[in-house]
């Protein structure tokens, strides 16, 4: 346990400097869009430090896959769990997303579909390889059997 939680520490320690940069990013598309040309100190403080943390724990996250005694779909479900928390927190605190019933559902199905399309790609992309290395394996057998002796 102690090694999955050095590492999600590690990994989220990485990706938590990449949280500025994209802040960066969405202000900018944010001003296009909206003409908006000041920010205060406090909008950007806070947008620092919540993409910051929202990063950490993005990038950590990832570390739930490696822990062997939990079945995948639990894996799954508390990752996608803990990502819509923490970005749905974030887009509320920095009033980037209206409270309400029909702003926080629109995010809401918006992230499910974003996060299955996701995880169906993977899929995808993993059940592709594992059949070609299956193939592999099978061509690899039958070519490395003895011919039968009469």
């Amino acid at each position: 346990m102690k090694q999955h939680v050095r590492e999600f520490f590690r990994r989220g320690l990485i990706a938590c400097g990449f949280g500025p940069m994209v802040l960066a990013i969405f202000y900018l598309i944010f001003q296009k869009q909206t003409g908006m040309d000041t920010l205060s100190v406090n909008q950007v403080c806070l947008g620092i430090f919540s993409l910051s943390v929202l990063a950490f724990v993005a990038g950590g996250m990832n570390v739930i896959y490696q822990v062997e005694r939990l079945p995948l779909m639990i894996a799954i479900l508390i990752h996608g769990g803990v990502l819509y928390s923490i970005y749905l927190i974030t887009y509320l605190i920095n009033d980037w997303l209206e409270w309400g019933i029909t702003p926080i559902l629109f995010f809401s199905i918006i992230f499910i579909l974003g996060y299955l399309a996701i995880w169906a790609a993977i899929y995808c992309t993993i059940k592709k390889k594992t059949e070609k290395l299956n193939h592999l394996l099978t061509e690899k057998q039958r070519n490395s059997e003895p011919p039968f002796s009469h």
